[in-house]
């Protein structure tokens, strides 16, 4: 495999979320790093079970608030975020999501989401003042991590069929809506279309050998493909409501598509 230019070569963080590190999840974390540093790119990798990350937030993550004071999370974070003060594991990764052109998450769907221990990642390193808030710019917009790409890949153990549009579960693009919209547009990062490996409880040697072609043509494509077109908040299609305006959104469409813009 050529190696890329210094003119192609990014930075790229890698946050892996899965307790075995013989599990499929690490193969794809280990198949992500290992390609990504073939083609030049430098490569940054959050294991948070490996780092034994601590989910919940809590006052310890603010190391100067008072005892004795009411703790209010949103207010406590963009204090402790503008003043440097924050736990040292939280501004470690914080530090890791400034230096990246990328961000990749590998995890495991559990109970239609993501594991407890990641969430617990996008809570605590994504304070406010840091991610949002007064004082970066306005969220599903250019936003306060606007310039990096986003990208997700996940281990289903359903088949592909339940996730579709007459799917038991629903769209995978609007289970994910909450990670892809809520964390990655908001903060101003661009989604891309979701890389996943369904029927994750059983993969052949050759399932997954060619699961691997496919994840490395999108590894590829992370800083070529089309993102996900979601709608700007200042880009006129809302009200100072932040409900869409009449008439914007696309024939037919309902529900959370209609907050991605027809045609791309």
């Amino acid at each position: 495999m050529n190696e890329a230019t210094p003119q192609r070569r990014k930075k790229i963080l890698v946050v892996s979320a899965h307790p075995e590190p013989r599990s499929l999840n690490a193969s794809l974390t280990s198949f992500a790093v290992e390609h990504l540093r073939a083609t030049g790119h430098e490569v940054r990798v959050s294991d948070l079970y490996a780092m034994k990350w601590k989910a919940p937030v809590d006052a310890d993550d603010f190391p100067e608030h008072a005892a004795d004071r009411r703790l209010g999370v949103m207010a406590a974070s963009e204090r402790a975020t503008l003043a440097g003060r924050l736990s040292p594991d939280i501004a470690a990764e914080q530090e890791k999501v400034r230096w990246s052109d990328a961000v990749i998450l590998q995890f495991p769907m559990w109970w239609f989401s993501v594991p407890a221990i990641l969430k617990g990642w996008i809570d605590r390193v994504f304070t406010a003042g840091f991610g949002y808030g007064p004082e970066v710019p306005p969220p599903y917009s250019e936003g306060a991590l606007a310039g990096r790409r986003a990208l997700v890949s996940v281990t289903i153990g359903a088949r592909e069929s339940a996730f579709s549009d007459r799917g038991i579960h629903g769209r995978l693009t609007d289970v994910l809506h909450p990670v892809q919209h809520g964390l990655f547009w908001f903060t101003g990062m661009t989604p891309l279309e979701p890389f996943a490996v369904y029927g994750a409880n059983e993969v052949p040697e050759e399932r997954f050998a060619a699961g691997k072609r496919a994840y490395g043509q999108r590894l590829d494509g992370l800083f070529t493909d089309e993102p996900v077109p979601f709608r700007t908040l200042v880009g006129g299609d809302y009200g100072r409501d932040m409900r869409l305006l009449p008439g914007v959104e696309a024939p037919g469409a309902s529900g959370l598509e209609m907050h991605v813009r027809a045609g791309g």
